[in-house]
C-alpha cells in the first residue's frame, strides 16, 4: 500500500513519519534521497560537477549545497538543469526502494509539499499531519531559531490547512502529548494495515 505523508512546516510530521517506522513501515523521504543521490563519489554527483563546474564542491569534495542553491535559485534554467540531473535518479532509488518492500507492506512517502504539488492522488491513502500556526511558530522560534516572521512567511508560503484537509484519508491533529500522538499514529498505521 502506498501511502503519502505531509503537513506544514514544524506540524509534527517527521515524528509521525519516525512513529510509523517504529511500526513497521517502510519510509521514503524525498529529501533524504536527494542527499543521496548527490553525495560524494556517487555518479548524480560527477553529472552535477560536469554541469555546474567543480567550484560546487567543497574542499573534502562534497558537493556545496548553499553553493548549488544560490547558483540555482534565481536561474529557472539553470534550476530545471541541476533537476534534470537529480529528479531522475531519486525516482530510480524511489522505484527501488519500494520494490524492495514486502508486498502486503505499508510504503510511507514523507513528502512536504504534497498539497501543492498535486500528486496527493497517485497514492492509496494520505496522511495529514496538522497543528495550529501559533504551535508551529513557537516550535520554530524554539527549535530553529528562527524569527517570528521567518516562521510566518514559510508557513504562509505553503498549503492553506484547507488545502491539506482537502487531500486527507486520514487527519492526525498534533496537539496533545507525545503518547496522545503515538496512539493516534498507531490506530492510522492499524487501518493501513488492514486495507493493504
Amino acid at each position: 500500500m502506498r501511502v503519502g505523508l505531509t503537513g506544514g512546516i514544524a506540524s509534527g510530521k517527521s515524528t509521525v513519519s519516525a512513529i510509523l517506522a517504529e511500526l513497521g513501515a517502510v519510509i521514503i523521504d524525498g529529501d533524504v534521497l536527494a542527499r543521496e543521490v548527490v553525495e560524494k563519489g556517487t555518479p548524480g554527483l560527477d553529472q552535477v560537477v560536469e554541469a555546474f563546474g567543480p567550484e560546487i564542491l567543497l574542499p573534502d569534495g562534497a558537493m556545496d549545497r548553499a553553493k548549488v542553491g544560490q547558483i540555482v535559485f534565481n536561474d529557472e534554467a539553470k534550476r530545471k538543469l541541476l533537476e534534470s540531473i537529480v529528479h531522475p535518479l531519486i525516482f530510480e532509488r524511489y522505484a527501488a526502494l519500494e520494490a524492495s518492500a514486502p508486498a502486503d507492506g505499508v510504503v510511507v512517502h514523507d513528502i512536504p509539499l504534497l498539497a501543492e504539488s498535486g500528486r496527493a492522488d497517485t497514492f492509496d491513502a494520505v496522511i495529514v499531519v496538522e497543528t495550529p500556526a501559533e504551535v508551529q511558530v513557537e516550535r520554530m522560534l524554539r527549535d530553529r531559531g528562527w524569527t517570528r516572521q521567518d516562521a510566518e512567511s514559510r508557513i504562509a508560503s505553503q498549503a492553506t490547512p484547507e488545502q491539506r484537509r482537502a487531500i486527507a484519508t486520514y487527519l492526525i491533529v498534533n496537539t496533545g502529548t507525545r503518547e496522545e500522538l503515538r496512539a493516534r499514529v498507531e490506530a492510522v498505521y492499524a487501518e493501513l494495515v488492514a486495507a493493504a
